[in-house]
């Protein structure tokens, strides 16, 4: 049988006319012209509509279009409604419904960020709100720019690992985390008919290289310590020198230390109390122990900010909002220290272990917010447990201060066993 030409689809009258192999081309009442492929699917016949005709002028080729997939395109010319044709029979035999597969392949792919704000929206109930939360800051922060508005379905290895580059290096532990969500995102857009294949996870890993270990934040010696905090303490007081010497003092984290408010100081007590919401490691409500140390920054803070109510920051900006990280790193930069603020947690623990060897691992840990299993905290009794790490910081306190300290002995531990 001679196939359908280019000339006899322009001038085609009213009717289904056969190129062979199960292709037609339609002409409607009104010289509306179609392709139809009739396919036999699991032994039952199925006549496909393959969409509408190309019609380019006589003894030209156009080249509109020529980047979209065959599969994508609702317009095709003979030469690519054949090619088509071909395609769908072969999955027709491989037992597949071409249609469902012609399709899927139509239905515009979102781009990446909305593939992520719909896998976001599908999965976060089933996650932690922390990670929900960092699931979407971390993409946003890191893959939106190179990534956001490309068709999910055009995301390659290369892209993902092209988009890892910038910080695969220098931030390896957020890298890796943004890689993890990426393969999420690119597995639930698979999942979903977005894109043929999951996410290029060895091809990733490839292209990328072995990833750096995170490693442990750059630590001052503990017995520098009191020698920097001397230095701090003779230099004009600010709201960041304040800020990084009450982390000294109570081995808290940074965010800890700039998202505290009044609300969560007893000084009377000498505690400092904070919430679940504000707790992003442990999850768990937890009381730091103020030494004398500590509540000599406080008092010194209340004169330089006095605060308005107990929502207010206890090292708040100029505005009285939340003061950035950058303000409290950058006092040990400007003096020139090669550590970072989070090291002085290892300083503290550093200290504990060699320097007051009485105290229990665990009571040294819970001083540092680390999660201690219940169980351990029962059994040393909670009001002891909660006496030892103040007696404690106390100690540290007392230690950077060089305010007289000592070693604690064991008649200053009582511990008492609930079992």
């Amino acid at each position: 049988m001679v196939g359908l030409t280019s000339r006899f689809i322009q001038h085609a009258k009213p009717g289904r006319h056969c190129d062979g192999l199960g292709l037609y081309l339609l002409v409607g009442p009104t010289g509306c012209r179609s392709w139809i492929l009739r396919v036999q699917v699991r032994g039952k016949r199925r006549d496909i509509g393959l969409g509408g005709v190309v019609l380019a002028p006589l003894g030209r080729v156009s080249n509109i279009g020529t980047d979209v997939p065959l599969e994508s395109k609702t317009h095709l010319s003979l030469s690519e409604v054949r090619e088509l044709s071909i395609r769908l029979r072969n999955a027709a035999k491989a037992g597949k419904d071409p249609a469902a597969e012609l399709k899927r392949d139509r239905k515009l792919a979102p781009t990446f960020k909305e593939a992520v704000e719909a896998a976001h929206k599908a999965l976060s109930d089933s996650w932690s709100e922390r990670e929900a939360k960092a699931f979407l800051a971390s993409l946003k922060n890191h893959a939106y720019a190179p990534l956001g508005n490309k068709r999910v379905d055009s995301v390659t290895a290369d892209d993902v690992a092209s988009t890892l580059t910038a910080i695969w290096k220098s931030k390896p532990s957020i890298a890796k985390k943004v890689r993890r969500r990426i393969n999420v995102v690119l597995d639930f857009a698979s999942a979903k008919g977005w894109r043929t294949t999951a996410a290029p996870r060895e091809q990733v890993r490839v292209l990328t290289g072995k990833g750096k270990k995170g490693g442990n934040f750059p630590s001052m010696p503990y017995e520098d310590a009191p020698a920097y905090w001397k230095h701090l303490a003779s230099q004009r007081q600010t709201v960041g020198r304040l800020a990084l010497m009450f982390l000294m003092t109570t081995g808290a984290r940074s965010i800890e230390v700039r998202e505290a408010t009044w609300r969560h100081i007893d000084l009377e007590r000498g505690e400092w109390a904070r919430p679940v919401e504000l707790m992003r490691k442990s999850e768990q409500a937890h009381v730091i122990t103020l030494n004398e140390a500590a509540i000599g920054i406080l008092r010194k803070i209340r004169i330089l900010l006095p605060p308005a109510g107990p929502d207010d920051f206890l090292f708040a900006n100029r505005k009285g909002g939340m003061i950035s990280d950058m303000t409290i790193s950058k006092v040990m930069r400007d003096d020139n220290q090669p550590f970072v603020p989070h090291g002085f947690r290892a300083s503290l623990r550093t200290w504990a272990a060699e320097k007051q060897p009485l105290i229990p691992e665990p009571v040294a840990e819970a001083a540092l917010s680390h999660v201690i299993p219940d169980a351990v905290i029962k059994a040393y009794n909670r009001a002891a447990f909660l006496d030892m790490r103040r007696k404690l910081l106390d100690q540290w306190g007392a230690f950077i201060v060089e305010d007289k300290w000592s070693v604690l002995l064991p008649g200053d531990l009582v511990v008492t066993s609930t079992a």
